[in-house]
């Protein structure tokens, strides 16, 4: 099936860069959906009714907006929506951390951070407390002009943001092809099992006997680790998959529904608007506008 091309954006960067700082106000927002390997964390103020995209993740923003992406070529993209602002405030930060890889991010020091980042490679959207408390470090950002303190200025915005637990993961795991985070072990052999499996038919009583507990006592454990019914985390891994074959491909909306393991499109399309706030057909609709073949 033929592939939706999504503009890959070629940042400024050079080899030995750390990071680029654009502070700019526009009455209106025209960059289409687009994809890069770099980081990006986007705050937009004076921004209400705009409507931010990132992967599969459809939302009208508010006043105030703060995004942080950790995963390159999630594609993404703030649009005009609804909004009636002529002033548009928005600064855009791409920079790039091994924090995966890098000893220094295992240090006590770091880990917030780095437990932040992994969340942020479905997207992370911040809470209005976590804006306003490192509003005033982004209005100065763009201004430092020694390159090692705005670096040092980042991570202190980095390490506010992370002392909030209730940042948004945006995407789900299964469009943005990473893996959910958990540091229950059973709980991540259940996700591994789903996610190799969700085509199928998945029942309580088999993932409960999988790691050993009755399934009332399995369902509580599976709540309180990831905020989600089992019920819903497998509803949650085929919308994004199916999200994912919506953008990629030119499949059939029918043929995706069973090939991702719904029974019948009238669930599909029911269960898909109620999670993505429009129906498939429309999903794959608001994609094809902002298409760019490069």
């Amino acid at each position: 099936m033929e592939k939706t091309d999504i503009l890959q954006e070629i940042t400024p960067l050079e080899e030995h860069d750390f990071m680029y700082v654009a502070d700019r106000h526009k009455a209106g927002y025209d960059y289409p959906l687009h994809r890069h390997d770099l980081f990006e964390m986007n705050f937009v103020e004076h921004g209400a009714g705009c409507e931010r995209i990132v992967g599969d993740s459809v939302e009208t923003i508010g006043e105030y907006d703060l995004a942080l992406i950790t995963s390159p070529n999630l594609e993404h993209q703030w649009g005009q929506g609804e909004c009636q602002s002529e002033d548009i405030h928005e600064i855009t930060i791409q920079f790039f951390l091994d924090f995966r890889h890098s000893k220094f991010f295992d240090t006590n020091t770091m880990r917030s951070i780095k437990q932040m980042m992994i969340r942020a490679e479905r997207g992370l959207a911040f809470p209005i407390e976590a804006i306003m408390t490192v509003y005033p470090r982004l209005m100065r950002i763009s201004q430092i002009k020694e390159g090692f303190y705005s670096m040092v200025e980042l991570f202190y915005i980095l390490y506010e943001l992370a002392k909030f637990d209730d940042a948004r993961e945006l995407a789900s795991s299964s469009f943005a092809r990473v893996q959910p985070n958990t540091e229950s072990r059973r709980v991540a052999k259940v996700k591994d099992y789903i996610t190799s499996h969700y085509i199928e038919e998945i029942r309580l009583e088999q993932m409960s006997s999988m790691v050993s507990m009755s399934p009332t006592a399995f369902s509580r454990f599976f709540k309180l680790r990831t905020g989600k019914t089992l019920a819903e985390y497998i509803v949650d891994i085929r919308l994004g998959h199916a999200a994912r074959k919506l953008v990629d491909t030119n499949e059939p909306v029918s043929q995706i529904c069973f090939s991702c393991g719904f029974n019948t499109l009238t669930n599909f399309n029911r269960l898909f608007k109620k999670r993505k706030g429009c129906s498939p057909t429309e999903f794959r609709e608001k994609y094809a506008k902002t298409k760019v073949i490069v």
